[in-house]
């Protein structure tokens, strides 16, 4: 009578705690399974990018403390816009390194030149907007703002970011990585930033799974007729 009435706890435990972790399970073994079988180079859409993008080359620029504007340089990158060179200075000012203009911001036509000496020349521009808000679930989420979306005529709708402050050209978007990026999440449990890998909903769900698995083992044993005989023959 003991046996029967553990038993029949074993099963309820197991059948519900399986009713609950089931469709995360499923969720962690798809996204396991599409994760094996996908290329990351693909995935961050390296396919869509020219392979080799060799920066102009300058010379006779000016100094960049040179202008009153600039008191003191912390940081200092160069960058080509439109053909011309800048600098990128402090991480907040884009000085013309022939001039020593400060440049506003970058323009949609400089954005277009820009995404053209890392995009493939084949992509047909399709649109190019203003994106100035970027929420936890946005494609471009932890990147610089404001930045132009460059969206390109194709089937798998890639988009191109390039920020406006500094000119530099972001990251590539497409399907396949909205697919990645939503799977991701699945598997992390991180409904908010994706890479989280120590919240309180994995950490429970992942210890719901281990007493699944150590009541499935438990159930096994208590059905088993060749562990019981065993077990008998023991006492």
């Amino acid at each position: 009578m003991v046996k029967r009435k553990t038993t029949r706890k074993f099963r309820k435990l197991h059948r519900y705690l399986g009713l609950i972790l089931g469709i995360q399970f499923l969720m962690w073994t798809v996204s396991g399974i599409y994760f094996s079988w996908t290329d990351i180079d693909e995935i961050h859409g390296d396919h869509f990018r020219k392979e080799n993008h060799t920066p102009m080359a300058f010379d006779q620029l000016v100094n960049p403390v040179s202008s009153g504007d600039i008191k003191g340089v912390s940081s200092l990158e160069l960058r080509e816009i439109g053909g011309r060179p800048y600098y990128w200075i402090n991480n907040s000012y884009l000085m013309d390194a022939e001039t020593g203009d400060i440049k506003g911001k970058v323009t949609q036509e400089e954005a277009l030149q820009i995404a053209g000496n890392y995009m493939l020349p084949e992509l047909e521009v399709k649109s190019i907007e203003l994106l100035e808000e970027a929420g936890s679930h946005h494609e471009y989420r932890g990147k610089p703002l404001p930045a132009y979306v460059i969206a390109y005529d194709t089937p798998k709708n890639v988009r191109a970011y390039v920020s406006i402050a500094d000119g530099s050209f972001q990251t590539v978007r497409y399907r396949d990585w909205r697919w990645f990026d939503f799977l991701w999440m699945m598997h992390t449990m991180d409904y908010q930033g994706r890479d989280d890998f120590n919240t309180l909903l994995l950490r429970v769900f992942s210890l719901f799974g281990l007493v699944t698995i150590l009541s499935g083992f438990t159930l096994f044993y208590l059905t088993s007729p060749t562990l019981q005989k065993k077990a008998r023959k023991k006492n």
